[in-house]
């Protein structure tokens, strides 16, 4: 396959996202390293939740499944059980991830679907006029909350290294090439891949001005392995830091299923297929 271009990742549909908002440089990182990487489009997918960020997946050239409000990781990891060889991207907001859909997260971390989750977290829901989101500060004053938010946010690095995630990172859409890399490594990770990108509202909660001070890059020495320095940073309050916090190896779940399939087809019981012929 010649290679493609990022600009020839992107479709004809016109994103409808407000003028500066962070998701435009998630499509960009995510073209330039889909370019990089370079897979066809043919075998790709991507599956998204509800939101300003579940709009993506018609911007890509790819196939798409706009899922229902938190389910983008049951239908992504449907669509690699069905075929593994798919090369599959979920995306979603910080709402749809860590609201509604955060049940399904523990399980992807267990059962380790080659799925790539990246969750465009701009700390409110932009979709349905700025109320704040799981990741909202404590205090956030809004049209829902006009006397400050009472309830602390979610911790999603910290949260994704307890559930064990095979490989955890954050991001700034600010920063395009640094999150081009990490979505190109997450890219050829086996297993499952979580970025949290810190992708600001430009309408309803605008943090471009106060962002850029208190972020800091991932220590050059940091080992990936270490779950617990991967905490250590996660928790610390001082600075947001940006980079791969946790990356380790084990089995994939489409792995594990084709060794199942495997041993059940070595074992001489016949296929339901097989047992269905019997009645036809």
């Amino acid at each position: 396959m010649p290679k493609i271009a990022p600009a020839q990742y992107k479709t004809k549909v016109e994103p409808v996202w407000c003028p500066g908002c962070g998701d435009f440089g998630v499509l960009n990182a995510l073209c330039n390293a889909l370019s990089a990487k370079e897979v066809d489009p043919k075998n790709l997918v991507f599956a998204s939740g509800i939101g300003c960020s579940g709009r993506l997946p018609p911007y890509v050239k790819s196939y798409g499944f706009h899922t229902v409000h938190g389910r983008v990781l049951p239908i992504a990891t449907g669509v690699k059980v069905a075929n593994p060889d798919l090369t599959v991207v979920a995306v979603g907001g910080d709402g749809d991830a860590f609201a509604i859909g955060g049940g399904h997260i523990p399980h992807m971390s267990r059962r380790n679907p080659t799925v790539l989750y990246i969750v465009m977290d701009n700390g409110t829901y932009g979709l349905t006029k700025g109320q704040a989101s799981p990741t909202g500060p404590l205090g956030m004053k809004t049209g829902a909350s006009p006397y400050g938010t009472i309830e602390p946010p979610l911790n999603p690095i910290a949260m994704a290294l307890g559930y064990d995630i095979s490989f955890v990172a954050r991001a700034y859409s600010g920063k395009n090439k640094e999150l081009e890399a990490l979505i190109l490594r997450a890219l050829s990770h086996r297993g499952f891949s979580f970025i949290d990108v810190i992708s600001p509202c430009i309408t309803y909660y605008n943090t471009y001005k106060d962002l850029p001070p208190q972020l800091a890059s991932v220590p050059a020495d940091h080992d990936v392995k270490d779950r617990v320095k991967a905490f250590e940073l996660a928790l610390k309050t001082d600075k947001i830091y940006l980079g791969l916090f946790y990356e380790v190896e084990r089995p994939t779940f489409e792995e594990r299923i084709r060794a199942n399939v495997d041993q059940a087809e070595a074992s001489g019981i016949p296929r339901l297929d097989e047992i269905f012929l019997e009645f036809a």
